[in-house]
This record gives C-alpha cells, sequence and structure tokens, in this order.
C-alpha cells in the first residue's frame, strides 16, 4: 500500500493554497492524500463528545476545519481519494509523526496564528529540519504556485548525502513533463591550507570543473532510471543559497537536500534550505538522505 501525501491544515489562506497544490500533487502521482489538522482541545475540555449545543466549542471548530478542507479537495479532484482527521496535539508533533508513514508533507509557509511579518512559520521551519520524509513548503508567487514554468530546480552539493533529493526531483519531473534544471553551485575557497595540494595556474577552470564533475556523479543514476527527462546542467561560481534562489523565479519547484546542522535551538535545515524556504519564488521540496 502506497504512503499518502499528507497536507497540514489549519483553515488559513496558507493552508487552502498549500492544500491546493497538495491535491494536484496527489492526482499527479496517483496517490491518496491525508489531510490533517492539530487541535489540543480534548487536553483541555475532556474527550466529551455529547451532541448538540453540549459540544466543545473548539471541537466544533477543527472538525469544521478539517470537513472543509476535505470537501475542498474533493471538489477539486474528484478521483483522489481523500480522508481527513482531527489529531490531539500540537502542530510540530502531529506532523513529524504523520511524516513516519507518509510520502512527504505539504505544509503553508505561515499558519493561523504565526506573526504577519515573519518569512517563514516556526511549524514550517521545525518540520522541514526533523522530519524522515520529504517536506514540501507552498509558497512563492502565482506562477511558481500554478506550476507554468515547467521546470523543476535541483540544487546538488553533495554527491553522497542528496540522492535522495536527486531522485525526487527526477520522479517530480517525470510526473510533470518538464525540464529538470540541476544547478551546482562553487566557490573558490578563500585561503589555502598547508595540506592542500597546489593548484593549476587556471584555479577558475579547476574549480569549475571539479564542481562539473560532482554533478555528473550526482545525476548519473537517476539519469539511466529516468530517460525520458530533459535534463539542464549548470555549473555556477557563487553562494548556493543565492544562486538557487535567484534561479527559482523560473521554477515550479526548488528541490534541496536536507543538510541539518545541530544549532543553539536544536536542529537546522542548514543554510540552503532555509534561506529557500524564506525567500524561494515557488515551493520548496526539502529531502532528507535516509540513514
Amino acid at each position: 500500500m502506497e504512503h499518502p501525501l499528507t497536507v497540514g491544515t489549519d483553515g488559513s489562506d496558507a493552508a487552502f493554497r498549500s492544500l491546493d497544490w497538495a491535491v494536484d500533487e496527489a492526482a499527479r502521482h496517483t496517490l491518496p492524500l491525508r489531510i490533517v489538522h492539530a487541535s489540543r482541545w480534548e487536553r483541555y475540555e475532556g474527550t466529551s463528545s455529547a451532541p448538540g449545543p453540549e459540544r466543545p466549542v473548539e471541537q466544533v471548530l477543527a472538525e469544521n476545519v478539517v470537513a472543509s478542507a476535505a470537501a475542498h479537495a474533493r471538489h477539486r479532484h474528484a478521483d483522489v481519494s481523500v480522508s481527513a482527521e482531527v489529531l490531539a496535539d500540537d502542530a510540530i508533533t502531529v506532523l513529524l509523526n504523520e511524516g513516519l508513514h507518509a510520502s512527504a508533507l505539504v505544509l503553508g509557509s505561515r499558519g493561523r496564528g504565526e506573526i504577519t511579518g515573519l518569512l517563514l512559520g516556526s511549524v514550517s521551519l521545525t518540520v522541514a529540519a526533523r522530519a524522515r520524509c520529504p517536506v514540501i513548503v507552498v509558497r512563492g508567487d502565482p506562477a511558481g504556485l500554478a506550476g507554468t514554468h515547467g521546470r523543476i530546480l535541483l540544487g546538488v552539493a553533495d554527491p553522497a548525502g542528496e540522492m535522495a533529493a536527486v531522485r525526487f526531483a527526477f520522479r517530480e519531473a517525470e510526473a510533470r513533463g518538464c525540464t529538470l534544471e540541476a544547478v551546482c553551485a562553487w566557490r573558490r575557497p578563500a585561503h589555502a591550507t598547508a595540506d592542500a595540494p597546489p593548484l593549476p595556474a587556471d584555479a577558475h577552470g579547476y574549480h569549475e570543473q571539479q564542481a562539473s564533475s560532482l554533478l555528473d556523479d550526482a545525476l548519473a543514476e537517476a539519469s539511466r532510471a529516468h530517460p525520458a527527462v530533459r535534463v539542464e546542467r549548470a555549473v555556477v561560481e557563487g553562494p548556493a543559497h543565492k544562486i538557487l534562489v535567484h534561479r527559482a523565479a523560473a521554477a515550479d519547484l526548488l528541490v534541496v537536500g536536507a543538510q541539518r546542522r545541530q544549532g543553539h535551538f536544536g536542529l537546522q535545515p542548514g543554510r540552503v534550505a532555509h534561506t529557500a524556504l524564506s525567500h524561494a519564488a515557488c515551493p520548496v521540496a526539502v529531502v532528507p538522505q535516509p540513514a
């Protein structure tokens, strides 16, 4: 049995945008769609389910959120199998648990109650940093959200640690019948180290060739598995987070690996993923590499 594509909802405008995206994605990959809403009303009101006006207001609101979302999803794509559930816990716990048996998690960039000025909601950032499955944060301009560019953008930095992201990007491009643009950014080291081998006279060409070889290695296996996918390669000098955000303006989805780092506030998704999740003009998929 295939794992469902799971989307979190809270009834906000961002949640409905992510729901629309998730319904289309489920239809594209012929996956069941699971809609979840986190609500902690049971912890404060008990588990009574008495009919009529005695039902807690929070319970009624939570059930209305998922019922409305499910009806919206079925209306958008009648052939997608839709299930919906209210789960009694905080949003981060609910989504991380759902990610253990989901093909991917789809989230809005900000939820209800998030501070308006924030570029990225805390729930989305935390889940993207810690989930065991791919996390797609639905954000961007109308063209990126509508998928009108016909292009998937893949950032590659470490072939050994990002093969899951590469395979995810190829599958996505194949399902959409669109071009995959694979980008490897490189930078010359600011300072030479004592044990580093001497560089050739053409240092620029040397580093560019190293990046090109790295990109070839990363794409080789998936290219053989998906021969119908048209791939455009780009090796670019500069900081990866800036290059990918710039190129995302012409993409329908940006795919990056989850190069997680341990920071002062726990797991962090890495600079590239964090910048993409905050600034990209299209949805962003953060794909972890299985241990």
